[in-house]
């Protein structure tokens, strides 16, 4: 949200991001067209069950949400609290995670900063280079960065690709600023100089393994996506938990053995 922005200004810009028209929107939200253009303007200003409606129906993030609340004069309606405070939810997280095993799944924010791990990706981000760490070790960041896994990637211009998209639509969803820096520092980082190579047919991010070369062969991994419903809570919204599954039999033999061995000597070459 830009600094002391009016609320109406607020609804304008994401309904003119959402793709919705005054008389789109104010049919949804159950409201005249002549009452929200009084609304975007200044001429009338929300409650905060209009608000809530808006926000619904123009699917705004609760972070923003909370600037559509202070810019109106209310106080913001969801609180922020570290995972570590969660309660309930930092144990569903835990549970999650560990449920995982022996795949790798992580806990990551909504602009990819791991949160948590489990044991299984623990093994592949241990040897990941301090600088890649600070201020806060990002899972795209170190899976394209050079001095991360970007060498190891058999798929690397595939996933690329793949990847510069889901930041693309995160950013189109929240407009968040970092994530437009975080997509120019992706786009900036160059190619490996090994021979690249494809996953033949046809695909989308949904189905596109990543093949990633390891100590033990070569890894073909599938990635879903778990999200928390209807949180109340910003780092709740925000929470996302990346779980890689093997997309072949060997890469299953590969992950199951590494569990077994119960080592933490870095399972990447």
């Amino acid at each position: 949200m830009r600094e002391h922005e009016p609320v109406g200004a607020l609804i304008r810009r994401w309904r003119e991001r959402r793709r919705r028209s005054q008389l789109d929107l104010s049919l949804a939200a159950g409201v005249s067209t002549r009452h929200l253009s009084f609304l975007e303007t200044g001429k009338s200003q929300p409650s905060r069950a209009m608000i809530d409606r808006l926000c619904d129906e123009l699917d705004v993030p609760l972070r923003e949400r909370n600037g559509f609340y202070l810019a109106a004069g209310f106080a913001p309606a969801h609180p922020e609290h570290p995972l570590d405070d969660l309660g309930a939810a930092r144990a569903a997280v835990d549970a999650i995670l560990a449920g995982g095993e022996p795949n790798p799944a992580v806990a990551v924010n909504a602009r990819w900063d791991l949160l948590a791990a489990n044991r299984a990706m623990a093994r592949f981000l241990c040897d990941v280079p301090r600088q890649l760490q600070q201020p806060r070790l990002n899972m795209l960041r170190v899976t394209l960065h050079p001095d991360g896994l970007a060498s190891r990637l058999v798929n690397h211009a595939q996933w690329r690709t793949l990847t510069l998209r889901r930041v693309r639509r995160q950013y189109e969803r929240t407009a968040d600023p970092a994530l437009a820096d975080l997509l120019g520092e992706l786009e900036s980082y160059p190619s490996p100089s090994r021979p690249a190579e494809e996953v033949p047919g046809p695909h989308t991010d949904l189905v596109a393994p990543m093949l990633l070369d390891s100590d033990a062969g070569r890894l073909s991994l599938l990635y879903a996506v778990t999200v928390f419903g209807s949180p109340r809570d910003v780092t709740l919204d925000e929470i996302a938990i990346e779980t890689f599954f093997p997309a072949d039999d060997a890469t299953r033999a590969v992950l199951a053995a590494l569990a077994s061995a119960d080592d933490t000597e870095p399972a990447l070459a």
